[in-house]
């Protein structure tokens, strides 16, 4: 089949549990390669093609890389069942990279939001079918931290910014609304209230994390909610000793946002990870 893109690509189809995914492989002569779990849902292209731009930089570095569908999701049949039920997908999928990869003899899973979460949860559970991680601005959505990262980020950086106190001062701003917002945010990031359910998630990524012994690279942004609530359980001395482990690496990213739009932060990511991935 003809290459969708640069030389060294091609397409790939595989079963899992009876359905097809598709997914693009980036042919590279590394043994260690490099699997993307996606987050969104979205599919394997990625917001302003970042999945793509990261794969071909990591080939032109020799590291092969396989981006993938989720059953349900881009040019892959089945139902979409979200990310803490796509095992079976992400076994299918490290199945077939080696395959189509003989040489490859360790894979590491790249995963951003709750692809990162997906990713931790295989990885914890299959250690012998990944060496290590890659973890983008993780997914540790809970009411209760959502209304945490508000507070500490979105408020604070809010009162710095010129375009606020202008709108203020006009009177363009509901400030009765805003500052009943802002109480009912703090109110639910010191005890929870409104929550719905248990705190579940946040533990069980903790776990995740902590039960799989391979290297492991964080990349966070300052300029996001998702990563501001990860940041924010990091900060919690449960995870101190999974934090200060030798094989775990951390890159912050102070103005990056979620998906790392701009072009000088996505090479940022592209360059690191290659890096760090030839650095064990």
């Amino acid at each position: 089949m003809k290459p969708p893109g640069e030389a060294g690509e091609r397409v790939v189809a595989f079963a899992c549990e009876g359905d097809t995914l598709v997914g693009i492989l980036h042919d590279a002569p590394a043994s260690r390669g490099v699997i993307i779990v996606v987050g969104g849902p979205q599919y394997r292209v990625g917001s302003h093609r970042q999945f793509v731009l990261l794969a071909r930089h990591l080939a032109r570095q020799g590291i092969p890389v396989l981006r993938f569908d989720y059953r349900g999701m881009g040019d892959s049949n089945g139902e979409f069942r979200g990310f803490e039920h796509v095992s079976a997908d992400i076994g299918a999928a490290v199945a077939a990279f080696r395959a189509a990869c003989p040489a490859v003899r360790e894979v590491v899973l790249w995963g951003l939001c709750d692809g990162a979460s997906a990713a931790a949860f295989f990885a914890a559970a299959h250690p012998g079918a990944v060496a290590g991680l890659i973890a983008a601005n993780p997914w540790v959505r809970t009411e209760q931290g959502l209304a945490r990262s508000y507070v500490r980020n979105y408020y604070g950086q809010r009162l710095f910014q010129a375009s606020f106190w202008r709108k203020l001062l006009r009177g363009e701003m509901h400030l009765g609304k805003t500052l009943r917002g802002f109480l009912a945010d703090v109110a639910k990031a010191r005890d929870g209230s409104g929550t719905k359910q248990p705190a579940a998630l946040p533990e069980r990524m903790r776990r995740a994390f902590e039960a799989f012994r391979g290297p492991v690279l964080l990349i966070l942004s300052g300029k996001d909610l998702t990563a501001g609530e990860f940041i924010a359980c990091a900060d919690q001395q449960s995870w101190q000793p999974i934090l200060a482990r030798s094989g775990t690496r951390r890159l912050d990213l102070p103005e990056a946002d979620h998906t790392f739009s701009r072009r000088r932060w996505q090479d940022e990511v592209s360059a690191a990870c290659a890096e760090w991935l030839k650095s064990w």
